[in-house]
């Protein structure tokens, strides 16, 4: 059942456990189409789904009611496009729903058959248990510079432990070599004030422009973002044709794509692995054959005391939830719990229940309780 140290510098398989062995029972609470992110609105037990083609719904997992969002803006829906993330801030955190700050992210059209990621700011306003919308929604930061193609987004809302910053996962777009370009923000972790602008104290803050928003580069696809107990924050990203990674995100890193990966290009050619001496930060983790990561999360709940601090990966091509647990800033897999399903994204009930999203046309939503 459980997965060696080696498995995880090697990227092998570990052992799939069934549903039947694992130590929770599943429940499905609903259905939605393409859903790509969720969140619990802080101090509530609402739980909001964004999905891809552009919607926004929630539902009281407590009553069971559940509600729409308008004001939702117009998306570049196609291929890995459309809506995106969603976050609160904690420190608004109320029993009651409306009058919060409320960011969404999302593919946005530009000219010429280009796209790109864009993070809107706005506030939450509920006229009833199963309406609001979001008022004054607005732009506060764009990936620069919009690129043709429809793949690589990331667009993940990270809110810092001290809820004074947002960090936000910016893909490559699928096009590699401005992963490696501070003049661009693509294949990057940026790091910005509350409003979008970019917060003081950024590695390269003096250069101005877009380059003072990074925090971080050298990333090809993340798609989850999490803080871990000790308020260090973590990323894991797909990889080519192998080399999915899991990353502590140091401020100034650069991970070394598309120069280093433990995988290979589509067609076949190398890419060097990474290496100690290599200059650029290493992997926590890698995988090969790849988990296909949807969301990450660290559990800090007591229902599940065994997940107590370790990490969860929401597995897409896998179709499975993976545990990792970790030694300083090393990460190891310990085991894999099979679904039979692509697995898109997960949240933390206030209750300590593990919360999931299946990807795709009528994925469901998931509650995993302890037995």
């Amino acid at each position: 059942m459980l997965a060696s140290c080696a498995n995880a510098e090697t990227g092998e398989s570990a052992p799939a456990v069934t549903a039947e062995a694992a130590p929770f029972t599943t429940s499905e609470v609903a259905t939605f189409e393409e859903p790509w992110a969720i969140a619990f609105a802080p101090g509530t037990s609402v739980l909001f789904v964004t999905e891809k083609a552009g919607a926004v719904k929630f539902i009281d997992t407590a009553t069971g009611t559940a509600g729409t969002v308008s004001g939702v803006p117009a998306v570049a829906y196609g291929g890995q496009g459309g809506l995106g993330d969603i976050a609160f801030l904690p420190a608004e955190a109320s029993d009651k729903l409306s009058g919060r700050t409320i960011y969404l992210s999302w593919a946005e059209m530009g000219e010429n058959d280009t796209r790109g990621a864009a993070l809107g700011k706005g506030t939450l306003v509920c006229a009833s248990a199963t309406a609001c919308t979001i008022e004054g929604l607005s732009v506060i930061w764009r990936q620069t510079p919009k690129v043709t193609g429809r793949g690589h987004y990331s667009h993940r809302i990270a809110v810092s432990p001290d809820g004074k910053y947002l960090y936000i996962a910016s893909g490559e777009r699928q096009k590699m070599q401005p992963a490696q370009d501070i003049a661009t923000t693509l294949g990057k972790i940026v790091r910005l004030n509350l409003d979008g602008t970019p917060a003081a104290g950024n590695p390269m803050a003096e250069k101005g422009g877009v380059t003072a928003e990074i925090w971080s580069l050298g990333h090809r696809n993340i798609l989850g973002m999490d803080w871990d107990a000790k308020g260090r924050l973590w990323e894991v990203e797909h990889g080519p044709a192998g080399g999915d990674e899991l990353n502590l995100v140091k401020p100034g890193a650069n991970y070394g794509w598309p120069l280093r990966s433990n995988g290979e290009h589509y067609n076949g050619d190398p890419i060097p692995d990474h290496t100690a001496d290599d200059g650029f930060a290493q992997p926590a983790a890698i995988w090969n054959p790849v988990i296909a990561p949807g969301d990450l999360l660290f559990y800090s709940g007591s229902m599940f005391k065994g997940w107590k601090d370790r990490a969860l990966i929401a597995g897409l091509g896998s179709q499975a939830l993976v545990e990792v647990a970790f030694d300083g800033e090393s990460a190891r897999e310990v085991t894999r719990y099979d679904f039979a399903k692509r697995l898109r994204s997960l949240a933390q009930g206030p209750d300590g229940a593990i919360w999931v999203a299946e990807d795709g046309k009528g994925g469901r939503l998931l509650k995993l309780t302890a037995r």
